[in-house]
């Protein structure tokens, strides 16, 4: 089978994209999975190591971008179709997948004018636009969470959780976290500039983080540099990088996450079972990361910082009083390994198999 996922955009978009590809590739090594993104470096980045090609497309957001902005990105729509439909014909796709973003209208539209199967993947508890636009198109939907299975028509509907790589599966092989000597920061794949600068600050506040917490932090490339040198007049242990390719490794080596509360972070961390301060994108489409963050809070596995309360002060005392109480700690990471979805990967690539062979 040939398979084609419209990937392009961030992280989140892209990662379940590559989960999605291993899972395909591992069930039938005769399977083809080509990824359509934008062509930005970092996507090349993302799939370095892996045998997944990736074709790219011109296109860009129209939500959230001016009047001139979203005009500019209608006019390539056109475009777009006819892009997506050459790749579409050049690699005999038997199936499309959209993971969300704007890479994914073009391409399932050109799949839907090609009688090409359909699917697309829906991680968020409030679908985004992009998604909500393809839901007539699609011939199946696949979603996280129960909120979002009204925004699409019910006999499409799966709700199966995130989909996420291997490398995350391995919770049962780390050491339980039993107090707080490890910090992962992690605004997304593209980093985030309000995070970054509350996380030093609070390493300059806390004389508890800057003697017995280590700190990794995944800064994005735009703000990398800002944050290394602010680091330099802080005595502390700190790996500063603009993205982390393994972030596996990384965050099953944390004992605590603050992060952004996209729906693959937020599944990744569940799968490893870490405790988290959660800070959810204040411009995030009708703020659904913070309702997956308070989502992840009721269950008792995160603690939600809106941006507008964030400062350097409060977080280092969110994090000192996590350090200084180490059952609470324990209890919330237990309560992060409940939230795991299994056989995600699974069920998905097999409701696809059945769409394909079902004519």
């Amino acid at each position: 089978m040939n398979v084609v996922i419209a990937a392009g955009g961030t992280g989140g978009h892209f990662f379940p994209a590559l989960a999605l590809a291993e899972e395909f590739c591992d069930r039938d090594p005769t399977t083809t999975v080509t990824l359509i993104g934008t062509g930005r470096a970092l996507e090349q980045t993302m799939v370095t190591g892996t045998d997944i090609r990736i074709e790219r497309i011109a296109v860009q957001g129209v939500i959230g971008r001016g009047i001139v902005g979203s005009f500019k990105g209608l006019l390539l729509v056109p475009k777009a179709i006819q892009a997506a439909m050459h790749v579409l014909r050049k690699h005999q796709a038997n199936l499309v997948i959209g993971t969300g973003g704007y890479t994914s209208p073009p391409v399932l539209i050109g799949a839907w004018l090609l009688g090409i199967k359909r699917a697309i993947l829906e991680p968020n508890a409030i679908p985004g636009i992009a998604n909500r636009v393809l839901g007539p198109v699609a011939q199946r939907v696949f979603v996280s969470f129960e909120d979002a299975k009204s925004y699409f028509p019910k006999a499409k509907v799966r709700v199966v959780g995130t989909p996420i790589r291997n490398a995350f599966s391995d919770a049962d092989l780390l050491p339980p976290v039993t107090e707080v000597s490890t910090v992962l920061v992690c605004g997304g794949s593209q980093g985030a500039k309000a995070l970054n600068t509350a996380v030093v600050e609070a390493v300059k506040h806390s004389h508890i983080w800057q003697k017995q917490i280590r700190v990794i932090h995944q800064t994005g490339d735009e703000d990398f540099e800002r944050v290394r040198q602010a680091y330099e007049e802080v005595s502390v242990s700190v790996q500063v990088v603009p993205f982390l390719q393994d972030m596996p490794s990384a965050l099953g080596g944390a004992d605590l996450v603050i992060t952004r509360c996209g729906a693959l972070t937020l599944a990744e961390i569940a799968a490893l079972g870490k405790p988290s301060i959660l800070v959810p994108f204040p411009q995030a489409t009708h703020h659904h990361q913070e309702k997956n963050a308070r989502a992840v809070e009721k269950a008792g596995a995160g603690i939600v910082m809106l941006e507008s309360e964030l400062t350097g002060a409060n977080l280092a005392q969110t994090v000192e009083a996590l350090r200084n109480d180490p059952s609470r700690v324990q209890s919330m990471a237990q309560n992060s390994l409940a939230l795991k979805r299994t056989n995600v990967t699974d069920t998905i690539v097999q409701e696809c198999y059945a769409l394909v062979s079902n004519g």
